[in-house]
């Protein structure tokens, strides 16, 4: 097969899922869309659960390439898939998600609207119905599927704050003009990204119709972590990069529910902060067990704002420059850029 005939390159990075990369590479080989029109590009970020194993053996009805790399992140791992990549289009997908059979139909179809390969196209990811989850993981997927009713009714477009390289498409062009991803994020690397696409001319589409079924698996340490190095990331973002993350994140501090607000301004900072954050933690264990769940919703709030309020005031340097920056969010950039 000529590499001109390829319209869409599938890149997937994988650390230690071999079961669920097997799962994935299995549902694309259902997809409607042409198997002669489309490679997958797995990077194995070094994985020692069996992966290399697979991507040798497995046979599929579209061409495969298994790459390999000593563990350098998911960053460092799709910096690698986009180069070795021959298609003009570049589809994201994470090793946790099973794709509906029309999923690189959409992306290809929603891709063909772009013009001059400006075009970002990103898909949702739903939670599946067969397979229990943790209380934490299905608050997240309650903030996400809010998030896509919003874009899909129109209330508010598509921007670089949702792109989510789980389920995404970019023009490969673009992704080079950009510079790929920064392998020192280690989270919102695919938000960082996004803004640096948008300054080159990117814009930013939802297509409902591009669905994964996302299979997430998050302890409750794992889930907590997140929040925490978005905080440190969106400051990092502000002062090395000029992205405005963190004073987006000030403007919205004061439209949160005010007890969280509350808890969050006495809690961080504070050495009864990580008390505080456990007993959030059993609070929502046990109102879920109880069937509770606007009271597990609180909790689980209440524990991501503090953890990001928090990763915000340890790379800043203390509460005192978080809460002056949420007082004036105008300021929020020179104090990111002082810290």
């Amino acid at each position: 097969m000529s590499s001109d005939a390829l319209a869409l390159s599938v890149v997937i990075p994988t650390y230690n899922r071999c079961a669920g990369l097997e799962r994935l590479l299995r549902a694309l080989a259902e997809q409607t869309y042409p198997k002669d029109r489309f490679e997958v590009v797995v990077v194995n970020d070094g994985s020692q659960d069996g992966t290399e194993e697979l991507l040798g053996r497995i046979e599929t009805p579209y061409r495969l390439h298994g790459l390999t790399q000593a563990n350098a992140g998911p960053a460092a791992a799709r910096n690698l898939g986009v180069q070795q990549a021959e298609a003009p289009t570049v589809v994201f997908l994470d090793d946790d998600v099973v794709p509906v059979a029309e999923l690189l139909a959409a992306h290809a179809a929603a891709q063909a609207q772009g013009a001059s390969d400006d075009l970002i196209v990103v898909g949702p990811m739903s939670p599946p119905t067969d397979w229990p989850r943790s209380v934490w993981v299905r608050w997240e997927e309650r903030q996400l599927l809010k998030q896509y009713d919003a874009m899909a009714r129109g209330e508010y477009p598509c921007t670089p704050r949702q792109f989510y390289t789980g389920n995404a498409s970019v023009p490969r062009r673009l992704l080079l003009a950009a510079g790929g991803f920064d392998d020192r994020f280690k989270r919102a690397e695919d938000v960082e990204l996004a803004f640096r696409m948008w300054a080159l001319g990117g814009r930013f589409h939802f297509e409902p119709r591009a669905d994964v079924l996302h299979y997430a698996s998050r302890t409750l340490r794992t889930w907590a972590a997140t929040p925490y190095q978005y905080g440190r990331y969106d400051v990092v973002m502000g002062r090395e990069k000029g992205i405005n993350t963190f004073e987006l994140a000030c403007h919205e501090f004061e439209r949160r529910n005010i007890w969280s607000r509350r808890l969050t301004r006495g809690s961080v900072g504070k050495p009864w902060r990580q008390p505080v954050t456990a007993a959030l933690a059993a609070v929502a264990i046990l109102a879920d067990k109880f069937g509770a769940e606007k009271v597990a919703s609180f909790a689980l709030s209440g524990i991501f704002n503090l953890q990001y309020w928090q990763g915000a005031s340890d790379e800043l340097g203390g509460p005192g420059a978080v809460w002056a920056a949420v007082r004036t969010p105008a300021l929020a950039s020179a104090l990111v850029r002082r810290a």
